[in-house]
């Protein structure tokens, strides 16, 4: 299933929480990932170029300089509450999978511009947005989101 970062919230200790929508926005999954990656994210996500390359940027101009297109990025499963993810590149005749953390697919996969999916075992494991948001609390994140969007531009 294709997912949509709906965007980054935190936890009560402040760690971020990438969330990703299904095509609805009626389900979610929440992801923990590190203050860094979150904020490689969200500079994705404002499409803000930062004045040197971040890692995500430098990754996939390495990619593009070998002639490697980065084709998919899936969220693959959770184990020991650690979320694994692969990276699907291809060059030429040769295609190529790589493990990585999912920020680092997700940061990738929106600087790409390409879809990020997430296998049938994690779409058992999305929770009703409900669950995790009243219906106030949605509407304000999706105000504040548009706002912020309207405000790039």
């Amino acid at each position: 299933m294709i997912v949509k970062v709906k965007g980054i919230a935190y936890d009560m200790s402040g760690s971020p929480i990438i969330l990703l929508t299904d095509p609805t926005e009626q389900k979610v999954l929440p992801i923990w990932i590190g203050l860094l990656e979150a904020h490689s994210i969200a500079l994705a996500m404002e499409e803000s170029p930062p004045p040197r390359p971040m890692t995500h940027d430098i990754t996939l101009t390495i990619c593009r300089t070998l002639g490697a297109e980065v084709t998919k990025v899936e969220i693959t499963q959770i184990r020991d509450n650690t979320f694994f993810a692969e990276l699907y590149l291809s060059a030429g005749k040769d295609d190529f999978l790589i493990d990585l953390r999912p920020s680092d697919a997700i940061a990738l996969a929106i600087r790409a511009e390409i879809p990020i999916s997430i296998s049938e075992a994690l779409q058992e494991q999305m929770m009703d947005i409900k669950q995790i948001f009243d219906e106030e609390t949605q509407q304000e994140m999706d105000k504040l989101l548009d706002e912020y969007k309207k405000s790039l531009h």
